[in-house]
């Protein structure tokens, strides 16, 4: 079994109630078009699988390809386009490369996400929307 390496996740700078400065009015297309290119690296198995397995804190690329059922050249590859997206910081430690959730907003995401999923597989009833 390889070797995990975790570095420690820094504490979130902002409160889960945060609001942006999009928040309350009409999206630009600068920020439509940046959220849709981020859903759309989010909307493909791999490179769920991948962020997901990152959730926890940093991995290397052998330990990400056996989280996301997949050889270390396709979860490199993956891993490439999720760095030049902006959704993961890569580091270099020695030969290996690490890799990281660029932020708290990704994490909070994919754990919507997920649990909407789950959600809906399990028949769990929807959480009321709640608005702020």
């Amino acid at each position: 079994m390889p070797t995990v390496t975790r570095a420690p996740e820094p504490a979130p700078a902002e409160s889960a109630t945060h609001l942006h400065a999009a928040a309350g009015r009409p999206l630009s297309d600068a920020y439509v078009d940046v959220a849709v290119s981020h859903l759309a690296m989010l909307a493909e198995p791999t490179r769920l699988r991948l962020l997901w397995a990152l959730r926890d804190g940093e991995l290397g690329v052998t330990a990400l390809a056996q989280a996301a059922h997949c050889t270390p050249t396709t979860a490199s590859q993956h891993l490439s386009k999720l760095r030049l997206s902006g959704l993961v910081d890569q580091r270099a430690e020695g030969r290996a490369r690490l890799y990281r959730l660029r932020g708290e907003h990704l994490r909070r995401l994919l754990d919507e996400v997920v649990g909407h999923a789950e959600h809906a597989l399990e028949g769990i009833p929807h959480h009321p929307a709640v608005r702020g």
